[in-house]
């Protein structure tokens, strides 16, 4: 299904009916990347998956868009297909960092939020992220002379090299630096809902330390640290972590 939010053409899927349940997506991902959680979960309630703007099917947004926007763009987009107050909202990844950003400035209403290897913890990453602003802005430099292929397979080793996702979604260059420089830890401390969060124990992107994090910063949340599960811990731990969402919406 499609809808015209803010200007944009956004994508999204509904199924199953009762209370709204609301899917974000991380950063280069899409609603299809939480497909088979969808599909579980709509057996006793109304999961909507969107597509974020510049993801999968929906139009791109016509600036560089930080965590603010993102979140009032979703509070937009419930409104317009009716359904502003959630049973839960789901995180992955970056999903996790809009769904705390919303709910945090009262953009966004939820009954519970689910935050699975969710971003937004970023002042462990300072140092990281100095470097890889350094490296990519030296690689320009030193590539410019050279041919567009080339310099684009140049830029693609650099950004990998020091880990950074911007060329995921490269026509989103300046929305990836807005929101990876965001800290959502000041928003979580100000949560009351009920609160689960679940990162895998080997991944690398969103380590488990965010978690410990989270944790520590949401009053009565519950922390799952999942082993032999990277950062896309629902498709490494499908059952243990449907599971643990079941019992968590009970």
């Amino acid at each position: 299904m499609q809808v015209v939010v803010d200007g944009l053409l956004t994508n999204y899927e509904s199924l199953g009916s009762g209370k709204p349940i609301l899917l974000l997506h991380g950063w280069g991902d899409s609603s299809k990347g939480l497909r088979s959680l969808q599909k579980t979960l709509s057996v006793s309630a109304r999961v909507i998956a969107l597509d974020l703007p510049g993801f999968g099917g929906s139009e791109s947004p016509r600036s560089a868009w930080g965590l603010d926007e993102y979140a009032q763009f979703i509070a937009h987009f419930l409104t317009k297909i009716e359904a502003p107050h959630l049973s839960a909202v789901f995180g992955h990844s970056n999903g996790g960092a809009i769904a705390i950003r919303g709910l945090g400035r009262g953009w966004l209403q939820a009954d519970k939020l689910i935050l699975l290897a969710s971003a937004g913890v970023r002042d462990t990453d300072k140092g990281r992220l100095k470097i890889m602003r350094y490296a990519t802005k030296a690689g320009k430099v030193l590539a410019s002379p050279l041919p567009k292929r080339t310099q684009q397979r140049l830029r693609q080793k650099l950004y990998t090299r020091v880990g950074s996702d911007m060329l995921v979604a490269e026509h989103l260059q300046e929305s990836f630096k807005r929101v990876v420089a965001d800290d959502v830890q000041a928003d979580a401390k100000t949560l009351t809902l009920p609160t689960l969060i679940i990162y895998g124990e080997q991944d690398q992107d969103t380590p488990a330390v965010y978690g410990m994090a989270f944790h520590e910063a949401i009053d009565g949340s519950t922390l799952e640290i999942l082993p032999d599960a990277g950062h896309f811990v629902h498709l490494d731990q499908p059952q243990r972590v449907e599971r643990s969402i079941k019992d968590f919406l009970v």
